[in-house]
């Protein structure tokens, strides 16, 4: 199944759709190619993006709110504005403190997120 917004050079907010991940963690894949993927992730207060490793390398860009952001056992408190590199193979995970909305950007693309057939 082929994404609407694959490869298309201009998406806007409305046209794609978010993705419950559970009660406090949901997600839009806005645009992605095989070598990048740019994710907007909203989180409620008390959402977590457990602590997890892949091989794709990732910034994430904190376009609000606050997160409490680990990388390779190293915690920081992050708010709107700051950015965090997540270098491949690396532990990583966020909680979120203050609701907010995280923009991840992935290279490669994250094909664990869609199905392509």
């Amino acid at each position: 199944m082929m994404k609407e917004n694959q490869k298309k050079l201009f998406v806007t907010e409305e046209s794609v759709s978010w993705e419950i991940l559970d009660e406090k963690v949901k997600r839009k894949i806005m645009s992605f190619e095989s070598s990048l993927m740019m994710v907007k992730v909203s989180f409620a207060t008390g959402g977590v993006g457990e602590l997890h490793k892949h091989l794709h390398v990732q910034m994430s860009f904190v376009e609000s709110g606050v997160f409490e952001v680990e990388i390779d056992n190293v915690k920081k408190i992050l708010k709107k504005g700051d950015v965090f590199h997540i270098p491949s193979n690396i532990l990583h995970g966020a909680v979120c403190i203050e609701e907010g909305i995280l923009i991840d950007v992935f290279s490669p693309m994250r094909e664990d997120f869609i199905n392509i057939k």
